[in-house]
């Protein structure tokens, strides 16, 4: 019997598939200092739990409405006013779905048709990729080199584009690089994209997570809202991974269809949760907790550059994230396969991490290093990946 043949060019996720092998590791006894994980190193604050656990006590245990619970529509659409400037119709412009992930999957579904292709940058979260391909859409990795700052040019956009375009995708603030372009550089790309015709499905799951200068989301320039698909949760903001919540804002058509995509897929976001997160967006105690963990990534960002100053290594250079919770290391330098340093770096120096090129073909020789951790760890693991890059040879 056979299968389907497609997910041959797919491969686990890698940060799942590492964060399975060092578990493996610990149940075995051995230290393991897990820097390879895109999960807040933080607990969901607690009067987020009491709420769920309230609203489970109360029978909010049945089907709750396809398009979201009116709480948590009218809450999202708060949010997006407060900090992006940009108004949505919680009853028809937003969608409640499991997490980020079915947000981006509804999102494709309503917009792509078989063979439709989409532009997506390299690097960028391998999910992207493979949910497009997964929908029989056709990927063009359009670069975005190091050297350019992990972001494409405009002359790469272009010769990206083809008849068959339909869609651009971005994730700012980056997965794996940290990286947030220049409003000026976002205003161009929307000016791209409409004259050309094509949506854009903006990534923003890390949005309230910078360092600098807050992003500016791609759906607030004028015109702008009509084409923009905007994917958002609440897993790294309000250390709620587990929880599997998250929303599309997008045009009334799309949500039309994303609707129905939901309702043949998940049904519904569990009402518990969904009443949670409502709390959890419009709580000030709880925005005053998620403000103390965005500090302390910043103070781990601001430790890692200290470091990497004061051990001057020549064969790990760090580009300073902008936004996330990452550090996408260049181990270039040791002219090694970066999957064999990950490899070896996890055996040598028990430091959990993930090779850059999970997240595409630019991303080789480079590894993703997360500070979702304890300072004491964010320090123990980076002196160690450094001392381990400082005993190799350069090939």
């Amino acid at each position: 019997m056979n299968l389907n043949e497609q997910f041959e060019q797919f491969r686990q996720s890698p940060t799942v598939a590492m964060g399975d092998r060092i578990s493996a590791l610990k149940a075995s006894g051995k230290k393991i200092i897990g820097l390879q994980q895109g999960d807040p190193d933080f607990s969901t604050p607690q009067a987020v739990i009491d709420v769920a656990c309230k609203a489970l006590q109360e029978g909010l245990t049945h089907y709750g409405p396809s398009r979201g619970r009116p709480d948590l529509l009218n809450a999202i659409a708060s949010k997006l006013m407060r900090d992006e400037g940009i108004s949505y119709d919680p009853a028809s412009e937003i969608i409640v779905t499991h997490g980020g992930i079915h947000a981006y999957f509804s999102a494709m579904q309503s917009i792509l048709n078989p063979g439709d292709e989409v532009l997506i940058p390299d690097p960028t979260w391998a999910t992207h990729v493979n949910l497009a391909m997964m929908l029989r859409a056709e990927v063009t990795r359009v670069p975005a080199p190091a050297e350019a700052g992990f972001i494409p040019s405009f002359d790469s956009w272009a010769r990206a584009v083809s008849p068959k375009t339909r869609a651009i995708i971005v994730n700012y603030p980056s997965n794996p690089t940290g990286i947030v372009p220049s409003r000026e550089y976002l205003q161009q790309l929307q000016e791209f994209a409409k004259a050309h015709d094509l949506w854009v499905i903006t990534d923003e799951v890390y949005d309230s997570l910078y360092f600098e200068e807050k992003p500016t989301s791609l759906a607030s320039f004028e015109g702008a809202k009509e084409r923009t698909l905007i994917i958002q949760s609440l897993s790294k903001t309000y250390a709620m991974t587990g929880w599997r919540v998250g929303f599309l804002a997008a045009p009334k058509r799309v949500i039309s269809n994303a609707v129905k995509a939901g309702q043949n897929s998940i049904t519904c976001v569990a009402p518990f949760i969904q009443k949670a997160s409502a709390f959890a967006l419009t709580d000030p105690g709880v925005q005053q907790e998620t403000a103390k963990m965005r500090e302390a990534y910043t103070r781990r960002r601001a430790l890692v550059m200290k470091l990497s100053a004061e051990l001057e290594s020549d064969k790990v250079r760090v580009t300073p994230p902008q936004g996330a919770f990452y550090c996408f290391l260049d181990l270039r330098a040791l002219k090694m396969n970066d999957v064999e340093m990950c490899e070896r770096i996890l055996e040598e120096k028990s430091v959990g991490l993930v090779p850059g090129s999970a997240f595409g073909d630019l991303g080789e020789g480079f590894i993703r290093m997360s500070i979702a951790a304890s300072d004491e760890e964010v320090e123990m693991g980076f002196r160690r990946i450094v001392e381990w890059a400082e005993e190799q040879g350069v090939q």
